[in-house]
């Protein structure tokens, strides 16, 4: 009897060794989402975004889902809400247009995570993020560069719709123009399109009429401005990404957005547990934004030194950068 009894618990033992234990996942999987009004390769604003998630993918193990050129906000509202309803971590509604939508989805999904931008609300709910860039820094320093290497001393400003960090950039760049030199006479224009290529080359067209020799703007439809300049010999400044490939020997400098400083802290967050409810700004000074200069472009060393001079005035706070009108 006594064997038996001995059989049966070396039986249990092995049974019980055979049964898998299961472990906590630490870090388990993320799932995480983008939604954006243009193209992932846009060469903008999406492309400076869908650049920083693929960077930080392995290093925060998610999953990526991207839906993009979604430009009608009805139909980006309808792809969130069936994000949400399928359980991701992270939803990132990429552009200003969305907030309405983050506003009326995040209390219906309070176990998902969004974040949303240009912009710094809220709505003062602990399950949102807010992100947003301070582009009139690197549109001041573009300004004053461009300013200093004009030879009509005209230059041309193109925007998109006069909002958020698309306006914010074109006041920027006017402010640094004008500083650089008083004699620099800069045109603004606002094509009224975030996705129209041919009305920022049509604005473009009519600023070379009007001697500018530099131009400038912001948003996807800038390709259109950018084959102007290059066709008539006029320099380039870029926001939000580089355009330099269209334009090589034109493109002298890019204000490019690194939204991976900001998706760090949101992940990090997100792994120990810790609410949302917070807005972050992307500047010059934490490395959101940086000026990159074109190596294909000569520039000349003494204007990056002054470029750099007014990138130090600008973290420090001694470049007070006038609000626009």
């Amino acid at each position: 009897m006594r064997k038996v009894l001995v059989i049966l618990a070396a039986i249990t033992a092995l049974a019980a060794a055979a049964v898998p234990t299961a472990t906590p996942k630490s870090h388990a999987q993320l799932k995480v989402a983008l939604i954006a009004p243009s193209a992932h390769n846009d060469l903008a604003f999406t492309q400076s975004m869908h650049h920083a998630l693929l960077n930080l993918q392995k290093k925060y193990n998610f999953q990526l889902s991207v839906s993009e050129n979604q430009f009608v906000v009805a139909n980006a509202a309808n792809i969130m809400h069936q994000y949400a309803q399928e359980g991701y971590d992270l939803i990132i509604a990429h552009g200003s247009q969305y907030g309405a939508t983050v506003q009326q989805l995040a209390p219906q999904f309070p176990k998902t995570t969004f974040a949303w931008g240009t912009a710094g609300e809220t709505y003062g709910l602990s399950n949102v993020y807010a992100y947003q860039a301070a582009s009139e820094q690197g549109g001041y320093v573009n300004g004053y560069v461009a300013s200093l290497m004009s030879k009509t001393h005209v230059l041309g400003v193109i925007g998109p719709i006069a909002v958020g960090d698309a306006k914010l950039y074109v006041d920027g760049f006017v402010a640094g123009a004008k500083a650089a030199s008083k004699k620099t006479v800069v045109n603004v224009a606002y094509t009224g399109s975030f996705s129209d290529p041919s009305l920022m080359a049509k604005q473009a067209q009519q600023f070379i009429a009007q001697k500018a020799d530099v131009l400038t703007g912001s948003s996807q439809s800038v390709v259109g401005a950018i084959n102007v300049a290059r066709e008539n010999h006029a320099l380039w400044f870029g926001t939000q990404w580089t355009q330099a490939s269209l334009a090589p020997q034109n493109t002298v400098a890019t204000q490019m957005y690194d939204w991976m400083p900001l998706l760090k802290q949101i992940f990090t967050r997100m792994q120990a547990g810790k609410k949302a409810g917070l807005s972050y700004t992307i500047t010059l000074r934490n490395g959101g934004e940086k000026i990159q200069f074109n190596k294909a472009f000569k520039t000349p060393p003494t204007i990056k030194a002054k470029a750099a001079k007014i990138i130090a005035g600008i973290s420090t706070g001694k470049i007070k950068i006038p609000a626009g009108q």
